[in-house]
C-alpha cells in the first residue's frame, strides 16, 4: 500500500486504547491497524500549511514568511499570557484573535513524564492531553478567555513544571500521581482574577496508548536529513510513531513535509 501527502498532526479519538489517524489529501491511515507492520517514510518536498508553496518549513508547519505574518503563528499561541483580544487590541488579525482567544480555556495538570501545567481551549480536551502523551490529567480552572488561562499558567509554573521530557514519556518511565492532591496544593497560587473559576471536581482522566513495545533509548528520526526510513511500527504515543529499532518520529514536529508512506 502506497500513500503520499503533507504531514499534519495525527487526529485522535478517545478510546481504550486511543485511536490515531494520519489524514492525507485523499485518504487516511488508522495507525493502530499498522502496529507490527513495516512502514517506510520517504521525504518528497515541503508544502507550507498556509501558502502551500515548496519552501523550507520554519516552525509549526509554516514557511518563514508565513510564520512571521499569519495570526496562527503569533507569539500568543505559545504564550497565552500575551493574548490581547479581550482588550480589543489587535496583534496580527483581531477577528481571528477574538475567535480563538475569547472562548473557554482550561488550565490543567497532566502527567506524561512528570506532572506539568498547561493551557488549552476547552474544545481541545482531551485532545491536548493525548498529543502530549499524558497517561493522566485533570482540570484546574475553566476561564472565559485565553489571557486569564495564560496568567494562571504563568503563576502556577513557578511551583510545577511546564515542560514534558519527551524521552521519558516515550520510554513510559512514568509514575502515577494523585492529581487531585496536586491541584489542591496549587490552588493557593491561582491569581486573584482567576480564583472564581477553580474546578473542584475529583474527576481525573486516564489515557491508554496503542503501544506494543516502548523504546529503551529513543532516537529521533530527522526525515529531511535521512530522506528515507523503514521500520516496524510498534506504537503511537503523543504525536510520536515508535519503531522496533528505538527510532521515534514526531509527526507534529514535521508538519508541512510531503512524504511517501508505504506499508508492507
Amino acid at each position: 500500500m502506497f500513500y503520499q501527502g503533507v504531514l499534519t498532526k495525527m487526529q485522535t479519538e478517545l478510546d481504550e486504547p486511543i485511536q490515531y489517524f494520519l489524514i492525507l489529501e485523499n485518504d487516511f491511515l488508522n495507525m493502530n491497524q499498522l502496529l507490527g507492520k513495516s512502514v517506510t517514510i520517504e521525504f518528497v518536498k515541503y508544502q507550507c500549511l498556509n501558502c502551500g508553496l515548496d519552501k523550507p518549513i520554519y516552525r509549526q508547519g509554516f514557511c518563514r514568511d508565513c510564520f512571521f505574518d499569519i495570526p496562527q503563528a503569533a507569539d500568543w499561541i505559545m504564550r497565552p499570557e500575551l493574548s490581547t483580544a479581550h482588550l480589543g487590541k489587535e496583534d496580527r488579525d483581531l477577528d481571528y484573535e477574538k475567535k480563538v482567544q475569547l472562548q473557554p480555556h482550561i488550565v490543567y495538570l497532566a502527567n506524561s513524564s512528570n506532572v506539568k501545567v498547561g493551557v488549552t481551549r476547552k474544545s481541545q480536551v482531551p485532545t491536548r492531553w493525548i498529543d502530549q502523551g499524558a497517561h493522566e490529567a485533570i482540570e484546574i480552572v475553566e476561564v472565559p478567555n485565553r489571557y486569564l488561562a495564560g496568567v494562571t499558567e504563568v503563576a502556577l509554573k513557578e511551583h510545577v513544571a511546564d515542560k514534558t521530557n519527551w524521552r521519558k514519556m516515550l520510554k513510559n518511565d512514568i509514575e502515577d500521581e494523585d492529581l487531585v492532591e496536586w491541584r489542591e496544593r496549587l490552588k493557593g497560587y491561582i491569581p486573584e482574577e482567576a480564583k472564581d473559576y477553580f474546578i473542584a471536581s475529583n474527576t481525573e482522566t486516564n489515557l491508554k496508548f496503542p503501544v506494543l513495545q516502548y523504546p529503551e533509548k529513543p532516537k529521533s528520526l530527522n526525515i529531511e536529513k535521512e530522506q528515507f526510513y523503514t521500520g516496524k511500527l510498534m506504537g503511537v504515543k503523543g504525536q510520536y510513531l515508535i519503531f522496533e529499532d528505538n527510532t521515534v518520529f514526531n509527526v507534529r514536529a514535521n508538519e508541512g513535509l510531503v512524504v511517501n508512506i508505504s506499508i508492507d
